[in-house]
This record gives C-alpha cells, sequence and structure tokens, in this order.
C-alpha cells in the first residue's frame, strides 16, 4: 500500500465507523419502504447519526480543525486554516429509497485549496482517495481518468433536472443521485465527465482533489462558497469538446 499522510487516515477511520452505522441503519430502510409514513424521519437521524460519528473521530485527533458539514455540525474552531468538509451521506435520496448507491465524502481545506479527499461506498466497499502531488487510488489501486477522444463512445453523469439542453446524446447520459460518486467513477474511468450546476461545496470538495490527482480536470471552483457550484468535469482528452456540448447547459 503506497504511505498516505496521518490526516488522511485519521479521514479513512472516521469514514469506515460511520459507514457501519450506515450499513445497519440501510437494512431498517429496507423494512421501512413499505410502511405508509415512509422512512423520511429515519433517514435525517441517520445522516445527523453519520455525521456525529465522522466529527467526533476527525476532533479526537484533530480538537482545532474548522468544520463544514452537511448536515448541523458546521464551527470555525481555533484552526481557521485547516477545515473538514464533510456529506455524511451524498446520495441521501438513493438511501431513502432502498437504492445503494451513496456514499460518506470526506475533505481537508488547507489555506484555499483541499489538500486531501475521500469518497467511500459502504455498501460496496468502495473508497476513493487522494492526496495533493500524491496520486489517486480506489481501494489501494492507483486510477487515472480514461483515454476516450470520441464523444460518441464516452459516458457521462450529471444530476440535473434539464437534460434537454445538452448536445450530447441522451443515452450516455446517466444520473445516478450522487454527485460525489459521480465525480470518483470520473477519476476512476467509469465515467468519462460530469457536470451539474447547482452543488454544495460537501457534495465535491473531496471529488476535486481526488479527480485532479488522476489527470482529470475540472472548472475553476470558488472554494469560499458554499452554495450555488457549478461543475465541468472530465479527462484531459475530452474535456474542451465536452464544454463546447455543455454551452447551454
Amino acid at each position: 500500500m503506497q504511505s498516505i499522510s496521518a490526516n488522511l487516515n485519521i479521514m479513512i477511520k472516521a469514514a469506515e465507523k460511520a459507514s457501519r452505522a450506515l450499513i445497519r441503519d440501510f437494512g431498517e430502510i429496507e423494512k421501512l419502504q413499505v410502511s405508509i409514513k415512509g422512512p423520511t424521519d429515519f433517514v435525517s437521524n441517520a445522516d445527523l447519526k453519520a455525521e456525529k460519528i465522522i466529527i467526533e473521530e476527525l476532533k479526537k485527533a484533530r480538537p482545532y480543525y474548522s468544520v463544514i458539514s452537511e448536515e448541523d455540525g458546521s464551527e470555525t474552531n481555533k484552526d481557521k486554516n485547516n477545515t473538514w468538509i464533510i456529506d455524511p451521506i451524498d446520495g441521501t435520496t438513493n438511501f431513502l429509497h432502498g437504492v445503494p448507491h451513496f456514499a460518506i465524502s470526506i475533505a481537508l481545506k488547507s489555506g484555499d485549496e483541499i489538500v486531501s479527499g475521500l469518497i467511500y461506498d459502504p455498501i460496496k466497499d468502495e473508497m476513493f482517495y487522494a492526496e495533493k502531488d500524491n496520486g489517486a487510488f480506489f481501494n489501494n489501486q492507483r486510477i487515472r481518468v480514461s483515454m476516450k477522444r470520441d464523444l460518441n463512445s464516452c459516458l457521462f453523469a450529471t444530476g440535473g433536472a434539464v437534460i434537454d439542453k445538452i448536445d450530447l446524446p441522451i443515452r450516455n447520459i446517466r444520473k445516478s443521485g450522487s454527485a460525489a460518486l459521480d465525480i470518483a467513477y470520473v477519476a476512476a474511468g467509469r465515467y468519462d465527465g460530469y457536470f451539474e450546476n447547482d452543488l454544495s461545496i460537501w457534495d465535491i470538495a473531496a471529488g476535486i482533489i481526488i479527480l485532479k490527482e488522476a489527470g482529470g480536470m475540472i472548472g475553476e471552483i470558488d472554494l469560499s462558497k458554499n452554495k450555488n457550484i457549478q461543475i465541468r468535469a472530465a479527462s484531459m482528452a475530452i474535456n474542451d469538446k465536452m464544454l463546447e456540448k455543455l454551452k447551454n447547459f
């Protein structure tokens, strides 16, 4: 296994601990599907519980780091230069419906850049992670973006509601319901590109560094913004062609 920093090691441990609770809760969700009330309240509790576990684990090791989190755990601490960015369940709607496609996403922002990121799909036991200048990995294997050059043979992902403004073949577009996994899949070469207009920083922070370290390209992102972020991510081989097709998106 390649050497990883103490911070990434802390992130991995936190994600693995939270994932055990999520896997248990997901088993319950599958039973709740058939109830009249549905599992909505249960899901928000699962989200909060996973977030609490992650933040507790990170704080044990780094008590002074600041936190930005999707649920209610955001706080500015003594160390304003280092900030954990957390999404305890990216793909909550999938989780809610018993669809096994969601992820824990944890990133570390140091100064004004993301220096490490981790996206973990607990149901498939797939972990994507990267650190600045150290490459991107999937379950300890090095990953790279795809090398395809013909758009017609590429597979794209989006979360956008409107895809009729996209000048790409609809059959080549997927909407999986998890932005974090979509970006991780581009990094691993499963998808060739990903585009979306209205994202939050916790959806994409970990993906930014994983994609870059896998040799992908991502449009300029203002990390001081937490909401309304536009993302265009692809391999270098097709980035310009993809952007051309997305002019009206």
